[in-house]
C-alpha cells in the first residue's frame, strides 16, 4: 500500500510548479510596471575588451522625441545585477531609464582580472559610455549609483570621467561606501566637481564610515559618521570641514547648481539592497537631482511585492526537488528506489537521546569554532579574499565549501564513534538504514539526484527567458547562469558532497526518531541544530556591533554576513533530505541533491577572478 506521504505527492508537485510560475509572472508584472516598461537581457563587448551582461529597462513613453533621465545601477561585491531589484523597479516605474549591470567578475560578465579592478570603472564607465549613446536618454541627465563595492565602482567612474574629452556623468548616490575625501596627498578635495552626489552611511555599516589614526585605529564608529572631518567635507564640497559650516544628515546643501546630501538610517550594510528606507532616500534624490518623467512619492514603492513573489517561487523551487525525486520513483527508470514504506523509526530509549542530544550540542559547538577559527587564518583570508592566485577563482565559495567540508569530517567522526560506543551495542543496523545500500542503489540514486536537479534549475531558465527574473530572497537565489559556472562549480562540488551527504546520513541513519511521539519534531530539532551555530554566531556579532558601535575583534564583517544565506540553506537541507529519504530509504539522494544546487547557488552568485 502506498505511503500517504506519496499519495499526496502529486498535490505537492502540482503546488511548486504553481507556486514558480506564479513568482515569476507576478515578478515580472511588477518589475516591467504591468508591462509598460520594456525589460532587456543585454550582453555585449565594451571598449575596455571585457563582456559585460546588464539588464536594460525601458519606459514606454521614453523615445528619441521625448527622452529621459538614465540611471546605472549596481550590486555590491559577490553579488549580481538582480540584487537591485528594489532599485531598478521603483526608479523604472517613474520613468526613468535604469540599467543593472553585473560588474566584471559577477553575475554572466566577464570574469575580473585581478589587477585591472578599476577596468572601465569595473565595468560601471563602459556601461555609462554605451547609454550616453542610446537615442532616447537625455545626454544632460546620466547618473550612477551603486550599492557597497557597486559604490567603489561609482568612485572609480567618476575618476575616469574626470579625465574623459567629454563628462558623461551628472549625479551620483553611493550607498554603504565612502566618497573619495581626499587626493594622492592627502589633502581634503572634490573629485565629483559639480556633479550632484547622495550618500547613505548606515550607522552599522560593517566595513566604511570610520575615521582612523595614523596608525589605522578606529577612532570613531559608523554611527558616529556624520560629525567627522571626512563627511562634513563632503557635505561642504570638498573644503577642509575646519573652514566650513557644520552640516547635518538629511539634509541638501547646495553650492551653484550642484547638491550633497547624506542619510544615516539605523541599519546594518546588507540591509541597504532591502531596506524601504534606503530605497526611498535613492528616490528621493534622483527626483530632486533629475526631475522623474512619472512623479510618484518616494514612500510609495512596490518593489515588495516583487521580493515576495520571487521568495514564493524560491519554496516553490525547494518543494519541486522533494516532490520531483519522489515522482520519479513512480517511473520504470527509477521504481527500483522506491520503498512502499518509509524505514522504521529507530527506538529511543534514554542513553539513545543522551548520545542524540550530545552529538547535536558537539556538531554544533565544533560548527561554530572552526568557522570562527578558518576565518583567522591567513592563508584562508588570501584565498577568500582573492588577494593570492589560485585555481580556486571564486574565494568566497572556497571558504565556506572547505568550513562545510572541515564539519563533514566531523559528522563522519562523531558517527563513527556514536555507532561503535552505543549504536553496533544496540541493534543499529546499517544496512536497513540505507547507510550501507549497495553500490548499484548508491550510483543509481546519484542519477534520480542529477535529474531533478537538471529539471529544477530546467525551469528556472525557461522561466528567465519569458519573464527576466529569478527565485530570490534578499541574500539567496536561484537563477539563470552562464555555461561557466558548471565548470567552475566542479571545483567546489567535492567539498560541499563532503558535507551534504555525512549530513544527511547522520540526519536520517542515525538520528531519525520520534521526539513526544512526532517524527516531524525531530525533523524540526535537527534543521535547527545545522543551522544554530551560524544562529549563534550572526547574534552574538551584531548584538555586539549594536551595544558597542564595532564588530568583534579579530572576526569580520563579512563573515558574518556570509552566515546569512547559509542559515536558510543548511535548515532547509535537513528537511528536503528528510523527505527524500522517507520514499528511498536512501540518504545519499538528498545529500547529492542539496550538495550540486548549493553549489550551483554559491558559484552563480558571487565574484570570480582570474589573475
Amino acid at each position: 500500500m502506498k505511503a500517504t506521504f506519496l499519495k499526496r505527492n502529486p498535490f505537492w508537485l502540482a503546488l511548486s510548479l504553481v507556486l514558480m510560475l506564479m513568482s515569476a509572472i507576478v515578478a515580472s508584472a511588477v518589475q516591467t510596471n504591468a508591462g509598460t516598461v520594456a525589460v532587456k537581457d543585454m550582453r555585449w563587448e565594451t571598449s575596455s575588451g571585457q563582456m559585460i551582461s546588464a539588464l536594460l529597462f525601458k519606459p514606454d513613453a521614453v523615445t528619441a522625441d521625448s527622452q529621459a533621465p538614465a540611471i546605472i545601477v549596481s550590486h555590491g561585491w559577490w553579488n549580481n545585477r538582480e540584487m537591485q531589484d528594489a532599485n531598478f523597479v521603483e526608479l523604472a516605474r517613474r520613468g526613468y531609464v535604469v540599467v543593472s549591470i553585473d560588474m566584471y567578475g559577477h553575475g554572466n560578465s566577464s570574469p575580473l582580472v585581478n589587477d585591472q579592478v578599476q577596468l572601465g570603472g569595473t565595468g560601471m564607465y563602459d556601461v555609462v559610455k554605451l547609454v550616453a549613446d542610446l537615442p532616447y536618454v537625455d545626454p544632460d541627465m546620466i547618473g550612477v549609483s551603486g550599492h557597497s563595492n557597486g559604490a567603489r565602482a561609482a568612485n572609480f567612474s567618476v575618476a575616469l570621467d574626470n579625465e574623459a574629452d567629454e563628462q558623461l556623468i551628472d549625479a551620483v548616490f553611493l550607498v554603504d561606501n565612502d566618497p573619495v575625501y581626499t587626493d594622492a596627498d592627502g589633502a581634503y578635495t572634490n573629485i565629483y566637481g559639480t556633479r550632484d552626489v547622495g550618500l547613505v552611511a548606515d550607522q552599522y555599516d560593517e566595513f566604511f564610515f570610520r575615521s582612523y589614526s595614523p596608525e589605522g585605529v578606529a577612532l570613531t564608529p559608523p554611527r558616529d559618521y556624520i560629525s567627522t572631518p571626512n563627511a562634513q567635507s563632503f557635505l561642504n564640497f570638498g573644503a577642509d570641514p575646519a573652514e566650513g559650516d557644520p552640516r547635518s544628515a538629511g539634509e541638501f546643501y547646495a553650492e551653484g547648481d550642484a547638491d550633497r546630501i547624506v542619510y544615516t538610517p539605523a541599519e546594518t550594510h546588507p540591509w541597504g539592497t532591502i531596506s524601504k528606507t534606503t530605497v526611498g532616500s535613492q528616490v528621493e534624490f534622483w527626483e530632486r537631482v533629475f526631475p522623474a518623467p512619472n512623479a510618484i512619492d518616494p514612500g510609495t514603492q512596490v518593489w515588495q511585492v516583487k521580493e515576495t513573489a520571487t521568495a514564493f517561487g524560491l519554496i516553490g523551487f525547494g518543494i519541486f526537488l522533494v516532490a520531483f525525486a519522489r515522482a520519479l520513483l513512480g517511473t520504470r527508470a527509477f521504481a527500483g528506489l522506491r520503498v512502499t514504506d518509509p524505514a522504521p523509526l529507530a527506538a529511543t530509549s534514554r542513553k539513545g537521546l543522551a548520545w542524540f542530544w550530545g552529538g547535536l550540542v558537539v556538531s554544533a559547538l565544533f560548527s561554530g569554532w572552526s568557522y570562527v577559527w578558518l576565518s583567522q587564518q591567513p592563508v584562508m583570508q588570501g584565498i577568500a579574499f582573492n588577494a593570492v592566485p589560485t585555481i580556486f577563482t571564486q574565494g568566497a565559495v572556497f571558504f565556506i565549501a572547505t568550513w562545510a567540508a572541515i564539519n563533514g569530517v566531523a559528522g563522519l567522526i562523531i558517527m563513527t564513534v556514536s555507532y561503535f560506543a552505543f549504536g553496533k551495542k544496540n541493534s543499529v543496523d546499517l544496512r536497513a538504514a540505507g547507510v550501507l545500500p549497495g553500490w548499484r542503489k548508491f550510483f543509481h540514486g546519484i542519477g534520480l539526484g542529477a535529474v531533478v536537479v537538471a529539471a529544477g534549475f530546467g525551469i528556472v531558465f525557461v522561466l528567465d527567458y519569458f519573464f527576466k527574473t529569478d527565485f530570490r530572497f534578499w541574500v539567496v537565489a536561484v537563477k539563470a547562469f552562464g555555461a561557466d559556472k558548471l565548470w567552475i562549480g566542479l571545483l567546489y562540488v567535492p567539498f560541499f558532497l563532503v558535507y551534504f551527504l555525512a549530513n544527511s546520513v547522520a540526519i536520517n541513519g542515525f538520528n531519525r526518531f520520534t521526539l513526544r511521539g512526532k517524527e516531524w519534531l525531530n525533523t524540526l530539532v535537527l534543521a535547527l541544530a545545522n543551522a544554530i551555530a551560524p544562529i549563534v554566531l550572526v547574534i552574538a556579532q551584531y548584538a555586539t556591533f549594536f551595544i558597542t558601535g564595532e564588530t568583534i575583534p579579530g572576526f569580520g564583517g563579512i563573515f558574518s554576513i556570509w552566515l546569512f544565506p547559509v542559515i536558510l540553506i543548511l535548515a532547509v537541507s535537513a528537511v528536503i533530505s528528510r523527505k527524500i529519504y522517507r520514499a528511498t530509504n536512501n540518504p545519499y539522494i538528498g545529500g547529492f541533491i542539496n550538495a550540486a544546487v548549493v553549489t550551483i547557488i554559491s558559484v552563480s552568485n558571487t565574484l570570480t577572478v582570474v589573475y
